[in-house]
């Protein structure tokens, strides 16, 4: 084997688990896309992502990836935790989670590959025209089209 074509994981059982490239990659696309997901207020998706994923084991190995999502979600948004933290927590979890289940290499890689979707800003627009007031319509001042002096 040659250098660098396996990256080495413990898992939070203490066993060492080797991985191929191809899954480390994975496990770093996804989970800078988990960060993205955050990072565009899009955790409703990774709620129902982490659901369907961690589905395995007990209920306490289903329910603590959700509670991970939220605590660093708003980790995130408050500042108390760094893009780079919720990365190194995300990748322990994903490689625990391919150590013990393989066989959803699929699943993570999904997520590793997707294109995260923007954040959607509605930005109204307001027509004020006829007679009358306009709500939030404030005017303040005057127009005048008659040049000043000195200013032509």
């Amino acid at each position: 084997m040659s250098i660098g074509a396996a990256r080495t994981h413990v898992t939070s059982k203490g066993a060492l688990q080797v991985f191929d490239e191809a899954t480390t990659a994975i496990i770093t696309g996804a989970t800078g896309n988990i960060v993205a997901y955050m990072l565009n207020g899009r955790v409703d998706a990774l709620r129902a992502w982490a659901s369907k994923v961690f589905r395995t084991g007990a209920e306490d190995s289903h329910s603590a990836p959700l509670r991970a999502l939220e605590e660093d979600n708003a980790a995130l948004a408050l500042g108390t935790a760094t893009e780079s933290d919720v990365r190194a927590r995300w990748s322990v979890l994903l490689a625990s989670l391919l150590a013990a289940h393989p066989e959803l290499r699929a699943e993570v890689g999904a997520l590793a590959t997707a294109p995260v979707p923007a954040s959607v800003v509605n930005l109204g627009s307001q027509h004020n025209y006829g007679s009358g007031p306009f709500i939030a319509g404030h005017n303040f001042g005057s127009i005048n089209s008659a040049p000043e002096r000195g200013i032509q």
